[in-house]
């Protein structure tokens, strides 16, 4: 019987090790997040029912009775929603594959120099990704716990580092100069980056990053709605989400397409431009306002460290723009005014913030991106 194989290890030798015993054996691994408090990771494994699950303290059986995977699962993954039980979302060894070459021929990888270095969460795909990528293509990884500053900076030099996946709170404390490409995913990312950083966006749905720099991966097809809904087709999305009984549960229609619940459209260079989730978009005074927009705009005040947009009920306009910030001195915050006046030099009035709400720190994913649901909340 093929087994759910939970590895619960730091990123390292012994988590490759034991990712690769793994799928020696037939077996497909879920990465758990290690970071996970007691309640958080007792309910991911009974949700996804690991036959086993390894720690440092060694191997140890979990759920004797749970259902097979299938032939050609390779691993589980906990999707990053905020609400909700964790959904369980299932990458066959073909689309790993798939995904690997795909992004190694976007890039020019050469198998025999490059080097990949992970450093982010290996629970999900922004991390896992670079190792299941090396692996499925020989490409020399190495593998760290945690993303260090100093660390990474020297990697190129003692390690020969040429390839590097972060996000861009990472990014931002390190000189991209010595890599060949940073991989660039998670939140937004309204920084200008130089040439050799590239701006991917995925979902756990696509086994990570599909889009690099606005343009398809080979093999991966773009289809804009009507309303400006995204949708995605290739073959290294996922094979479904998997059920408490072992099924799986298609995640895309029967032609194929991914909704990916995101809205976008077209640049006149033809590059997918991504204006952000269908159900963060803030309608006010019947206008249309991204938060990812607004928040590019207000960042760069002297006054804010760090800022989400969010909409709330509004009697007079249907919703109003709120900004919630933190200062970059608590003592001395920026005024609701301020922020306008500054948004107003390159966004329209209607939307900037009608509300300032100030926070001492934003609730955000392990990948860096904001949990709007939280703030709204």
């Amino acid at each position: 019987m093929r087994e759910l194989v939970a590895i619960d290890l730091a990123g390292g030798p012994a988590f490759v090790d034991a990712l690769r015993r793994a799928w020696d054996d037939g077996n497909a691994v879920l990465p758990v997040d290690q970071r996970l408090p007691g309640p958080a990771r007792t309910a991911l494994l009974d949700a996804a029912r690991p036959h086993v699950v390894i720690t440092d303290a060694g191997r140890t059986h979990h759920d004797r009775g749970a259902p097979p995977v299938g032939a050609t699962d390779a691993i589980v993954v906990a999707s990053s929603g905020t609400t909700g039980p964790p959904k369980l979302v299932v990458h066959s060894h073909a689309g790993i594959q798939a995904h690997a070459h795909a992004v190694h021929a976007h890039l020019g990888v050469d198998s025999d120099h490059d080097r990949w270095l992970a450093c982010l969460p290996l629970a999900h795909l922004g991390g896992l990704g670079v190792v299941v990528r090396a692996l499925v293509t020989d490409t020399a990884v190495d593998v760290w716990p945690s993303f260090e500053a100093a660390r990474v900076t020297a990697a190129p030099a003692q390690l020969g580092t040429t390839l590097i996946a972060l996000v861009p709170t990472a990014l931002d404390q390190v000189d991209p100069a010595p890599f060949r490409w940073v991989v660039l995913g998670g939140s937004a990312d309204p920084t200008t980056r130089p040439g050799n950083v590239v701006h991917t966006y995925g979902l756990t749905e696509t086994g990570g990053g599909v889009i690099y720099g606005g343009q398809p991966l080979p093999g991966v097809e773009i289809k804009i709605g009507p309303a400006g809904e995204i949708f995605l087709r290739g073959p290294m999305f996922a094979s479904g989400r998997r059920e408490a009984d072992g099924s799986l549960t298609s995640l895309a229609n029967p032609d194929g397409w991914l909704d990916t619940g995101d809205l976008g459209r077209w640049s006149q260079d033809g590059r997918l431009l991504v204006d952000g989730r269908a159900d963060d978009l803030i309608v006010t005074g019947g206008e249309n306002v991204w938060p990812a927009v607004v928040e590019a705009a207000l960042a760069d005040h002297p006054d804010v460290a760090d800022i989400a947009v969010v909409g709330q009920p509004d009697p007079i306009w249907g919703q109003r723009v709120v900004a919630i910030v933190v200062a970059t001195e608590p003592g001395r915050p920026p005024t609701l005014d301020d922020l306008r006046t500054h948004g107003q030099r390159t966004i329209p009035a209607f939307a900037t913030p009608r509300e300032l709400v100030l926070v001492d720190r934003l609730p955000r994913t392990v990948l860096g991106k904001i949990q709007r649901s939280t703030l709204s909340e």
